[in-house]
C-alpha cells in the first residue's frame, strides 16, 4: 500500500532515541542488528539526526546537546536468533541485563544496555 504523507518504506511509529555518542550506537546497532544506516546529519563531531533501519522498522537518533539532553530508553527488537544476537551485543561492548528466557509468554528475551546508554531488549517467539 502506498502513502503519500510518509517516506516509503517508513513503518508509522519510530522511535527517537537522544544518546550519548550516536555514532557509537549507529555502529552498535549495525553489528548487533545488521541495521543499515539509511541517513545521517553532523554539525562537527555532534550527530543532529540520524535514521538506521532494522528488518522492517526505522530507527531515529541524534547526539545529546546542552538543550536536547540524551535519556535512557528502553527498545524491544524481534530477532531470528534471541541468543546469537546477545551474544554479538555482548561481544559489541553491552552490558548484559538478562541472560535469554523464557518466562510466562511465548518469546525468549534477553536484554542488554549499549555504552550510550539504551536498554535493547531482544527477542524471539517460540511457541504458544
Amino acid at each position: 500500500m502506498s502513502s503519500t504523507y510518509k517516506p516509503q518504506g517508513y513503518n508509522s511509529v519510530s522511535p527517537y532515541l537522544v544518546v550519548n555518542g550516536a555514532d557509537a550506537t549507529i555502529a552498535f546497532l549495525q553489528e548487533v542488528f545488521d541495521a543499515t544506516l539509511l541517513f545521517r546529519l553532523a554539525d562537527g563531531g555532534r550527530v543532529m539526526h540520524a535514521e538506521v533501519r532494522i528488518d522492517d522498522s526505522v530507527i531515529m537518533l541524534a547526539d545529546g546537546a546542552a538543550d536536547f539532553s540524551s535519556l535512557p530508553a528502553h527498545v524491544h527488537v524481534y530477532v531470528p536468533d534471541v541468543q546469537a544476537c546477545y551474544q554479538r551485543a555482548l561481544a559489541a561492548g553491552a552490558t548484559s541485563l538478562q541472560e535469554p528466557m523464557r518466562k510466562q509468554d511465548a518469546d525468549r528475551r534477553g536484554g542488554v544496555r549499549d555504552a550510550g546508554g539504551t536498554s535493547w531488549w531482544i527477542g524471539t517467539k517460540e511457541g504458544q
